[in-house]
């Protein structure tokens, strides 16, 4: 498993990326539960990931999401980002990715290969290992980082997905006039 800079192998691995799916508590958030003294639960998401998923999806790179908790504060957010793709409340992930991909088959037929996933615990790593990209967030546990192909340096909730999506856009040759678009 590479650390922080992508090797050639990754970076091939990044180049067929077409579905960037993310696990919620510990990659878009920083993992931890928030809970207001009225029972609201509060969540904080990194406006930098929040824009590193745009700009994979202005260069054809869809993102979904895969999670074992139900939150509507993430509808809230995955609506804001334009994420249609969205299961919630699912603690067998990689059987959600199954039955996802055959639900899209049609529309999309993802094989395998072209699909990337950032995790940070146990429960991501049957679906980290069977993507085309798995990858941990630096704070990952060290058994999801040991089965995952790639690893961010930036922890989850604090920049980790946009990270990714960089390293994504960098290896497909589309980083550079996706930045040139913002001079």
């Amino acid at each position: 498993m590479a650390k922080n800079m992508a090797n050639q192998k990754i970076i091939n691995k990044a180049k067929a990326i077409r579905l960037l799916l993310l696990d919620v508590d510990g990659v878009l958030t920083d993992g931890c539960l928030y809970y207001g003294n009225n029972g609201e639960e509060l969540k904080a998401f990194n406006i930098q990931d929040g824009l590193g998923i745009k700009l994979l999806q202005r260069n054809g790179i869809q993102v979904g999401i895969i999670t074992g908790r139900t939150s509507t504060l993430l509808t809230r957010r995955a609506t804001e980002l334009g994420i249609e793709l969205v299961v919630q409340g699912r603690e067998d992930k990689l059987i959600a990715l199954q039955e996802t991909l055959k639900e899209t088959q049609e529309q999309y037929n993802y094989k395998m290969e072209e699909i990337a996933f950032l995790g940070d615990d146990l429960p991501d790593v049957a679906v980290i290992r069977q993507v085309g990209l798995g990858v941990a967030v630096a704070n990952a546990c060290e058994f999801v980082v040991k089965n995952s192909h790639w690893q961010t340096s930036t922890k989850g909730g604090c920049g980790a997905v946009r990270e990714l999506a960089e390293m994504i856009l960098q290896a497909q040759d589309k980083l550079d006039s996706t930045l040139e678009d913002y001079l």
